[in-house]
């Protein structure tokens, strides 16, 4: 059930209702502006990754940068942002099952859409859905570049299946797909670049034994905000799929030779609790920050650590500084920005200390 807004445009910050989702719509527009910037001289083009942000809102915003679209990786996903009025949408992931690649078909109706295969069968899937809809459907054949997850082997095997895809009445060879997702999160630069280097390669190579099969490339899509310049320097992607730079978390943050983007998303959290020296309890536990990646961090606030959580409680020990008081409300840092977003109804965006803003996150629960 879409939430009542836990504010209004002219709140100060510390009157929105917690736990809330909190845009710095500052930072946000600055890492908007920065990865365009990277991009512009490089050629290649930014096909943002929604999963994260989950809004069509800040989906047109990117395009109002330059980014050819968006990448999902659920039909749902694609419903909303389509009918958010996003004209060019990739399934990055794979679909099998009939009724989700019918939805997707009527949605290619309003809306640019293509979808990803690593297998034969699911080929056929998709085709039989095309002609039944009466409309061509564009597919990228995934490889597996190393990160063990889904994707065809590069080379002959992912060759066969594009010749099995361009052989179709119904369906359009659109490229490949070439994501290495693990490689987002090694710490050290010299691993994340060794790392992509073979993805890279790997990818290069495909590609050749394509153009010699009569097959272009017209996507050659991947890499994410761990890794972003790597691909878009390579000469071989023509599109990026970073979607975590636009809000930023601490997982990210962690990374030596840390993304060049500034923490723009924050959950808004309110000291509940002051049950004795050295510890602050807070409104927002597990139902309000996810903890795969961490603990969250308080912003700004050194000497105050997030220690541990229950379902709708959050410890904070005070090892040095202030204490926060009763009623003062934090900004926490979450260690995973895209399951962070998922818990929310609203994104609050702050300027400047007050609300200016208050964005749907239209695809939040689209897992289907």
């Amino acid at each position: 059930m879409l939430q009542r807004p836990p504010a209004e445009p002219g709140m100060r910050e510390e009157e929105v209702d917690t736990p809330a989702l909190i845009l710095d719509l500052d930072a946000f527009e600055a890492n908007l502006d920065a990865m365009a910037g990277f991009l512009a001289p490089t050629g290649t083009k930014l096909r943002a990754h929604a999963k994260t942000h989950k809004s069509s809102i800040i989906a047109l915003e990117q395009m109002k940068r330059g980014a050819v679209g968006q990448c999902v990786q659920k039909v749902a996903e694609a419903e909303a942002l389509a009918w958010g009025g996003v004209p060019d949408i990739l399934v990055s992931n794979e679909v099998v099952s009939p009724r989700k690649l019918a939805r997707l078909m009527a949605l290619s109706r309003i809306a640019r859409v293509a979808l990803c295969t690593d297998h034969e069968a699911g080929i056929a899937l998709a085709e039989q859905a095309a002609e039944a809809a009466g409309q061509r459907l564009r597919m990228l054949v995934e490889i597996d570049v190393g990160a063990a997850r889904c994707g065809v082997q590069p080379g002959p095997a992912a060759v066969a299946l594009a010749q099995r895809i361009a052989a179709s009445p119904h369906l359009i060879f659109g490229g490949l797909q070439a994501y290495h997702g693990s490689a987002q999160h090694q710490r050290s630069p010299e691993q994340r670049a060794a790392t992509i280097a073979g993805a890279v390669e790997q990818t290069r190579r495909t590609v050749e034994q394509l153009r010699q099969q009569g097959l272009d490339c017209g996507i050659v899509g991947g890499a994410g905000t761990g890794t972003f310049r790597h691909e878009a320097t390579s000469g071989v992607y023509t599109e990026i799929q970073a979607g975590s730079y636009a809000l930023m978390d601490a997982d990210y943050a962690a990374n030596e030779d840390a993304p060049p983007f500034r923490h723009a998303l924050f959950v808004l959290t309110q000291v509940m609790s002051t049950p004795h020296d050295g510890l602050v309890v807070v409104d927002a536990g597990h139902k309000a920050i996810p903890t795969d990646s961490g603990f969250p961090r308080p912003w700004q606030r050194p000497g105050l650590r997030y220690a541990g959580a229950s379902d709708e409680h959050g410890n904070i020990l005070v090892e040095g500084g202030a204490a926060p008081k009763l009623g003062e409300t934090l900004r926490l840092v979450p260690g995973h920005c895209d399951p962070t977003v998922d818990r929310y109804d609203w994104y609050v965006g702050v300027r400047k200390g007050r609300v200016e803003c208050l964005w749907p996150v239209a695809a939040r629960g689209a897992m289907q």
